[in-house]
């Protein structure tokens, strides 16, 4: 397309004139067209900025009703690029302003832009009802009014017959993805008889929209040639009036056609037609990746079907077999043999969609099951031939099925079968209109599941529940009620998961449901082997003799046929039997595939077709004007014109996928409480919750509860609050300066206060007193003094943890860290504002806050109007709740071009699309050296486009991606060969990322070429061989390693025997952590023999979850007292397991204590630790958790290091006594971290002695809880209250 063409240039030179004449209605008109133009050419960024300035014109310079085309556009916009907060916000704008000033056209059209945008947020969600009863409110009430219009036109108006006709289109749209197919058919064909009656032109967009619907639900009901002959006549009126996108809409709809009936070249023309039309529009990068998976899925589909064709070889010449088998010993070998072949061919027509094929196989399986007299695989036959007749649509007989399949499970006692074969029967039902019976089999189902104690079996069952009530009956309370047992089922299955793989990225979206999220429609079973199966009968055993026993067995476990969701599934989950009682959660008919959720994809570690990813064009539906760009959704699977019908998938949307509310649809709903009282702001406090301050003559209550720490309250925690809250008591004319308090002592019943006290403690030596504040100078703070004074004026309350970060004395006035403040968009806009007469930022914090775009736009504003124009700058705003728009924002800000240094925006869901302004920043930002976007819900595609946006002359020296997911080798491949091209490249995290041999191969080209000082791949999986291979070229490396990363990369203690070796080389890494990896006492002997090495210089060492046990434990700590680098030592968790205290004897205990030299232990430890090396699993990635160990009060004579079994009192002390001489003699340690070891509360307190005792004396600090946490360190140094993700280096 011609990106200038005369009519763009003639709006652009009409605007230019009306800016200089200054005539602002017409400046504003013009850049609204300009906009309309760009967003009808596909340009929606651009289109956002013209509309955003027409925006501004109308808001300063123009009327009220002004704004109305205004917000509809700006709502359309928004809508395409998926912002779907910000449009909710210009559409009920839109909406107030029309109902403001009684015009019912535009009410009309933006109550259809509001219906979009919650369908769009339906289809995107994993069963956000809420916006399903918006999206039906808003379209119904659109309905109304085109019909009110249609009936009685304003004058000068035209009919409104376009905005009834489209109507119709919005409401049969909805109630397609409802199930509801025949309501559906009923309403879009009502619109296409309006249409013929009223003479609607046959080109007509209209009239492509209900075609476009029509041959979905033709597709549904499958109806081939129906839905074909609908989808052509879409194509066609597309192709006539140049709608690209429609017509390449249209293409999808018909490869999927074609898919779901198996004739995959078809539909790979189709696709390439589609994929040939969208790339020929800008701005369509979604519909091309949507594209191009789907071609992925045919070629998948093809291989399957190849895969089914020989495996049905396979299955007849095991039938020719059973001829001769007949009566003979191996006669039920060979029916076995004949089950699985049709197990795995269940399997694959299943995954083809071939329901045909499916029950063929279903009902053979049955006559298999009778002749082996095998009650069990009997049941799981007639679910998979239910489960046949139910994607056939032939809902009596599938009814039959299932119901055969209850009774069966019923007769063996098999509570899981049964309470499944409800849940299925309640779906059938549900499908069939009988609403009320699909509801009472899943309240069935669900009572069945408790008396069972099946958890997932039960969140399905609610799930179900709940839509049935939400979405059928209306009956928001019992929904709610439902929603609340949801949530709690959830958590504490939740709470079960926590000691899985670390590095396993969880999101955006997936968090918890991995494992409860089954196929949307699954109601097939595969017999998995039960116990019965290996313990009680053998292949050769003649089958009469197994009639009798067979009939009296309970059946155990069952699994199920892996089943995917293409997208074209009815909305709930048929049941699924599983061996692990997976959920089988309710879904509805699409789900929708975006760049914020293709992460899913490989986090089950499927292809693509395992997942049934085939994209189905999306539903194509109506704006007030002009249509829009539909969200693109999974698409529903191939069939051969012979049968097949839309599956599940395995991966749902993640429960964390926030619902929209009608009522509140920005971040702005609310702002935090503050709890402290300051003169002028109306806050009350109660003198029995607080404590008493005297600082001069006034007195300050401060609650203890926020100045704790554990049990210990924190001394200088609350003289920072006392400073801030007496300055928020003096008098405005007092407070002018900005001067606040710097307090250094505090004294109560005549004593000085510590860093930490004891609560009870305290509180007997306050009494009914107050504690005394001496001020010791005063420091200015303009910014406090600026933000307090905004408070006032935007009538907010100072939030006090706001303040407490702004006076941090330890910082400089241009560097603002506001942190974990519970900031939103309305309460930081004081904040803001003060910055914004600043002016001067050399360091902006916002992390861990609730923040939105709203915040960016205001920071945007901020940088633009600062006098400062160089000059680096840090913008840290991990974790919040930012969008891709927010670096979009960035792009627009000219002023960071030659500021922005470092730029950490991880932990936001950003997802890919945000790919084409993080090129835009990496090209632009020239000074740009730190890039933190991991946690971010990116891709591949996003990988690919920061590898494309780098050359040789960016600085950029730092780069973090971890925890995301799906990040292909290939993609991580071509990124490390931009970065080899860098000069300034230094330290690059991969975290949590799973790394392949090649990957590993090109990292270690990375460190042969460049200049790597940091490399962190936790969670890699790489093992020892590529720990080894990388480590070997790191260290000889032009550069010298400082920082490395190893944890939970499933090392051992070779990796640690072979960095001995060749410890000359690692002279100058400064930090390991190998954290997570079980490296046993072995390898512990080895790294205290590390450590005593002259050559070694580290200063950090991570040993967390080593499995050293506590003997390898005070081994380590031992070689320190010849150690003079090592700073930091985290050796926490390192109780062993149950399965090994055995191999820690008392005797390697007396050993250590007799010869503390390593040396000797090492000796001593070889032999003990030996024996089940090779039996160990490398532990998960999550271990780096705190584990809780149970009360460690003794060792045992044979257990040593148990801190669950009684040890002798003289075994005890003296371990505790040469631990604690270890300690002792670690003068150069500042911080230690022994926690989860097991250690009582009163060796904690034999251990902090030894610590605070030499060098260390009057600065040795401590905390201690229970028996989990044991840190010791020294004054600055903090020992723990700083996240992961915020520790800097």
């Amino acid at each position: 397309m011609v990106r200038d063409d005369p009519q763009l240039r003639a709006a652009k030179r009409a605007y230019s004139n009306a800016s200089m004449e200054g005539n602002r209605q017409e400046e504003a008109r013009w850049a609204n067209m300009i906009g309309d133009i760009f967003k009808n050419r596909g340009e929606y960024v651009e289109a956002l900025k013209w509309l955003r300035i027409d925006y501004d014109i109308s808001m300063k310079h123009l009327p009220e009703k002004q704004l109305l085309p205004t917000c509809q556009s700006l709502g359309e916009v928004l809508l395409r690029l998926e912002n779907f907060k910000d449009a909710l916000i210009y559409q009920k704008k839109h909406l107030e302003l029309a109902k403001d000033t009684n015009d019912l056209v535009e009410q009309q059209r933006a109550s259809t832009q509001l219906g979009r945008t919650y369908h769009e947020i339906f289809l995107k969600s994993d069963d956000d009802h809420n916006s399903v009863r918006n999206a039906k409110k808003y379209f119904k009430s659109a309905m109304r009014l085109a019909q009110t219009l249609k009936e009685n036109p304003p004058s000068n108006k035209s009919s409104f017959l376009k905005e009834f006709i489209d109507a119709h289109n919005n409401i049969g749209m909805l109630e397609m993805d409802l199930d509801n197919l025949e309501e559906a058919h009923k309403i879009l064909t009502k619109g296409l008889k309006i249409c013929d009656e009223e003479e609607v032109i046959d080109d007509d967009d209209g009239r492509s929209r209900l075609h476009h619907n029509l041959g979905r639900v033709y597709m549904e009901l499958r109806k081939w040639d129906k839905a074909r002959e609908h989808i052509e006549k879409d194509i066609i009126i597309c192709k006539r009036i140049g709608h690209f996108q429609g017509e390449a809409k249209g293409y999808i709809n018909l490869g999927e056609l074609h898919y779901r009936v198996q004739k995959y070249e078809e539909a790979n023309l189709c696709y390439q037609k589609a994929l040939d039309l969208a790339k020929s529009m800008e701005d369509e990068d979604a519909l091309v990746s949507q594209i191009n998976e789907n071609i992925k899925t045919v070629k998948e589909a093809k291989k399957v079907m190849d895969e089914m064709q020989k495996e049905e070889q396979n299955l007849k010449k095991l039938a020719r077999n059973m001829a001769t088998a007949r009566g003979t010993s191996g006669e039920r070998r060979c029916l076995l043999q004949q089950n699985a072949s049709l197990d795995l061919l269940i399997e694959k027509s299943s995954m083809i969609f071939a329901w045909l094929k499916h029950r063929e196989f279903a009902k053979r399986k049955k006559r298999i099951a009778n002749e082996l007299y095998d009650k069990e695989k009997l049941s799981d036959s007639f679910l998979v031939i239910g489960e046949s007749y139910q994607k056939l649509r032939k809902f009596n007989k599938a009814l039959k099925w299932y119901r055969k399949s209850w009774e069966t499970y019923k007769s063996i006692d098999n509570f899981e079968g049964q309470a499944l074969s409800k849940i299925n029967i309640g779906d059938v039902l549900d499908s069939d209109g009988n609403w009320a019976g699909a509801l009472d089999a899943f309240e069935e189902g669900y009572r069945i599941a408790v008396q069972a104690k099946l958890p997932s079996v039960q969140l399905s069952a609610l799930e179900n529940m709940h839509y049935s009530n939400m979405i059928r009956f209306d009956n928001v309370e019992e929904a709610r009620r439902l929603q609340y047992l949801i949530d709690k089922l959830k958590q504490s299955k939740s709470e079960k998961l926590e000691g899985r793989n670390m590095a396993e990225d969880c999101c955006s979206e997936t968090d918890t449901e991995g494992d409860d999220c089954l196929s949307n429609s699954r109601s097939s079973v595969k017999k998995a082997k039960t116990k019965h199966d290996h313990e009680e009968f053998e292949d050769d055993v003649p089958l009469i003799s197994l009639l009798q026993s067979n009939q009296k067995l309970p059946k155990q476990s069952m699994a199920h046929v892996d089943e995917v969701q293409p997208t074209g599934a009815s909305h709930k989950n048929s049941s699924t039997s599983t061996s692990d009682q997976q959920t089988v959660s309710r879904k509805r008919v699409h789900v929708v595939l975006s760049d914020d959720e293709g992460e899913i994809q490989d986090e089950v570690a499927c292809s693509n077709f395992e997942h049934g990813r085939l994209h189905k064009c999306p539903v194509e539906d109506v704006g007030a004007t002009d249509e829009f760009k539909n969200r693109t959704e999974l698409a529903s699977p191939p069939s051969g014109f012979q049968d097949v019908s839309a599956v599940p998938s395995k991966c749902a949307i993640s429960s964390s996928t926030p619902t929209m509310l009608e009522e509140s649809t920005s971040s702005y709903k609310s702002r935090s409480p503050n709890k402290h009282n300051a003169a002028g702001f109306n806050l009350h406090t109660s003198k029995e919750q607080y404590i008493a301050f005297k600082i001069e003559t006034d007195l300050i209550h401060i609650e203890a509860g926020l100045c704790m720490v554990d049990d210990m309250l924190s001394i200088e925690s609350l003289k920072v609050e006392v400073a801030c809250l007496y300055y928020l008591k003096l008098p405005a004319d007092k407070r002018l300066r900005g001067l606040l308090p710097i307090i250094r002592h505090m004294r109560c019943g005549g004593k000085t206060m510590e860093s930490f006290e004891e609560i009870g403690t305290f509180k007997d030596a306050l009494g009914n007193g107050w504690v005394e504040v001496f001020v010791d100078g005063w420091v200015q703070k303009r910014l406090i003094k600026l933000y307090v004074d905004y408070c006032m004026e935007l009538s907010e309350t100072p939030n006090i943890k706001l303040l407490k970060k702004l006076y941090n004395l330890e910082v400089s006035e241009d560097e603002v860290v506001v942190s974990e403040c519970d900031l939103q968009d309305i309460s930081i806009m004081p904040l803001l504002n003060a910055l914004q007469d600043i002016s001067i930022i050399a360091m902006l914090d916002l992390s861990h806050n609730m923040l939105g775009n709203g915040t960016i736009e205001k920071l945007q504003q901020v940088f633009i109007s600062s006098d400062q124009k160089y000059g680096g700058l840090v913008l840290d705003l991990h974790c919040n709740r930012f969008g891709p728009t927010t670096l979009f924002q960035i792009c627009e800000c000219p002023v960071l071009f030659a500021r922005l240094e470092v730029l950490n925006i991880s932990g936001n869901r950003l997802t890919d699309a945000c790919g084409s302004y993080l090129s835009t920043i990496l090209k632009k930002c020239k000074a740009l050296y730190c890039l933190n976007i991991e946690r971010c819900s990116i891709t591949s595609r996003t990988v690919q486009k920061v590898a494309d946006a780098l050359d040789s002359q960016s600085v950029l020296s730092q780069l973090c991606l971890g925890h995301n997911n799906p990040i292909s080798g290939n993609s991580i491949i071509n990124l490390i060969g931009k970065l080899s091209t860098l000069e300034r490249f230094s330290e690059l995290n991969l975290n949590g990322l799973k790394l392949s041999k090649l990957v590993v191969d090109s990292l270690c080209q990375l460190a042969n070429s460049s200049c790597l000082s940091g490399l962190m791949i936790s969670g890699s999986s790489i093992g020892t061989d590529g720990a080894l291979q990388l480590t070997k070229f790191l260290l000889s490396g032009a550069q010298e390693l400082v920082k490395l990363d190893l944890s939970y990369c499933g090392l051992t203690s070779q990796y640690i025997i072979n960095l001995n070796a060749e410890v000359s080389m690692i002279c100058g890494l400064l930090e390991i952590n190998l954290g997570g990896n079980p490296i046993m006492q072995e390898g512990g002997s080895v790294l205290a023999s590390l450590l005593m090495n002259p050559h070694c210089c580290l200063k950090v060492l991570v040993l967390n979850n080593c499995q050293l046990g506590l003997a390898g434990v005070t081994q380590i700590i031992q070689a320190l007292a010849e150690n003079d680098s090592l700073e930091e030592l985290n050796v926490a968790g390192n109780t062993l397991p149950e399965s090994l205290k055995t191999l820690e004897s008392s005797k390697a205990l007396q050993q250590i204590v007799k010869d503390p030299s390593p040396a000797a232990a090492a000796q001593e430890g070889s032999c003990i630790m030996k024996t089940d090396c090779n039996q160990l699993e490398v532990a998960d990635s999550e271990d780096d958790d705190p584990i809780t160990a149970e009360p460690a009060a003794s060792y045992d004579d044979e257990n040593c290091t148990s801190s669950c079994k009684r040890r002798p009192e003289s075994s005890e002390s003296e371990f505790i006594q040469g631990l604690s001489t270890a300690i002792g003699n670690a003068k150069k340690l500042q911080l230690l971290d022994l926690s989860n070891n097991g250690f009582s509360t009163q060796e904690a307190e034999t251990i902090f002695t030894a610590w605070s005792s030499g060098s260390r004396c009057g600065l040795a600090q401590r905390h201690i809880k229970k028996q989990t946490v044991l840190h010791l360190s020294v004054q600055g140094h903090k020992c723990c209250g700083v996240k992961p993700c915020c520790k800097r280096d």
